[in-house]
């Protein structure tokens, strides 16, 4: 399988890296040190247990060197597919497809599922509707990404935990090009289910990510820190509750209680969100998708989001204040 992954940040260069290795003709659309360093020493992952493998998939810096591929990943942050999407329909072969592999609320949550709000557009994910517009919902495949990963150093990347993607097509059907992609990344070493309702999932890791990532972002602490701390943990779960309303209002059916959520984020450990790591780093977040999109959501259906808001505002301005050190 032709494979191209754009971005090769901590999930793209995992998913690169292991593609890869298993043999599929892979390439990787990167910048900056990133794309030196797989050019001149290939791309490196060492896994959980220090294992590590080597890799040299071919890399370049433009979408329009790469035609043809029978499956491009969007490995880049939510908020940067805009940016790159008009670009890849001429990266597809004829009966190419593209994975998502966002965090968040993906841009097309309500194409292909039907009711009130089929074919609606999210400001928050798809300004003016820019994604949908150049990306056809028909050849879209959903996943929701479980690793936690980071870049060590330009050309490396860590495996922290987790090897599930879960994988979908975007009406919940199973088809064999799911199935097919399913069959690929399982070759690849991780565990890739096709599921029937992408969206119940989708909330499942999100009603996490939406709490623990802008808390951590603003106050420095890890998963386990803002979990063992009782006022900490209070906020999360508040704001989880607050999600919890606007996904039921959806039809949404969460399938796993609070406080379980709360100690499976608890068990991960000391680790930095991927939210924390950006402010770290002074880059943008993806706060629109994972906060923002949630209050939006919360607006259509009617359900207040008053703790989520007052959280989004602060990492906004935090990124604002950010961007204008420099």
């Amino acid at each position: 399988m032709k494979i191209c992954v754009i971005g090769a940040g901590a999930i793209g260069g995992l998913l690169a890296a292991r593609l890869a290795n298993s043999g599929e003709d892979v390439t990787i659309v990167a910048r900056g040190p990133q794309l030196a360093a797989i050019r001149d020493r290939g791309l490196r992952l060492i896994d959980e247990s220090g294992e590590t493998i080597g890799v040299a998939p071919r890399a370049v810096e433009r979408t329009s060197d790469v035609k043809n591929q029978d499956l491009v990943i969007l490995g880049m942050k939510a908020h940067q597919v805009a940016a790159i999407a008009q670009d890849v329909p001429d990266m597809l072969g004829a009966n190419g497809l593209v994975l998502t592999a966002q965090n968040g609320i993906p841009w097309w949550y309500f194409f292909k599922v039907g009711g009130e709000h089929e074919g609606r557009t999210l400001d928050s994910v798809d300004p003016a509707g820019v994604i949908a517009r150049s990306l056809s919902p028909d050849r879209v495949i959903g996943s929701v990404v479980y690793p936690a990963a980071e870049i060590s150093e330009p050309g490396v990347i860590r495996l922290i935990e987790g090897n599930r993607f879960s994988l979908a097509e975007i009406d919940n059907t199973k088809t064999e090009r799911v199935q097919a992609v399913s069959a690929a990344f399982t070759a690849a070493g991780f565990k890739a289910p096709v599921v029937t309702d992408i969206r119940a999932e989708i909330w499942t890791k999100l009603w996490g990510n939406l709490s623990f990532n802008p808390i951590s972002a603003l106050t420095g602490a890890t998963l386990a820190g803002i979990c063992r701390n009782p006022v900490s943990r209070a906020l999360a779960a508040d704001m989880m509750r607050e999600a919890q309303a606007v996904g039921e209002a959806l039809g949404v059916r969460f399938r796993i209680p609070l406080e379980k959520r709360l100690a499976g984020a608890e068990a991960v450990g000391e680790h930095k969100t991927s939210m924390l790591q950006d402010i770290e780093a002074r880059r943008p977040t993806e706060a629109a998708a994972l906060v923002g999109a949630i209050i939006e959501l919360g607006q259509i259906v009617g359900v207040p989001t008053p703790k989520i808001e007052a959280v989004y505002a602060c990492v906004r301005l935090l990124e604002e204040t950010n961007a204008a050190r420099g």
